[in-house]
């Protein structure tokens, strides 16, 4: 059995796994980031000023 052989490919597994990880915490913080911004932008007084509430109130029917 190779010793140093096993320990080295043990030790690159370690390293790719600790990669991953922390680039899957970069992707979750960058997640979140966005999500902030997105839940910043919808501003519930800036959406109720948008709407047009004449507008639906009347129904013309013909029959």
């Amino acid at each position: 059995m190779d010793i140093p052989a096993l320990s080295m490919a043990m030790a690159q597994y370690n390293i790719n796994s600790q990669v991953g990880v922390a680039m899957l915490g970069k992707s979750l913080d960058m997640s979140a980031t966005m999500g902030d911004a997105l839940t910043s932008m919808i501003d519930r007084s800036a959406m109720e000023r948008s709407v047009a509430p004449q507008l639906g109130a009347n129904i013309d029917l013909s029959i």
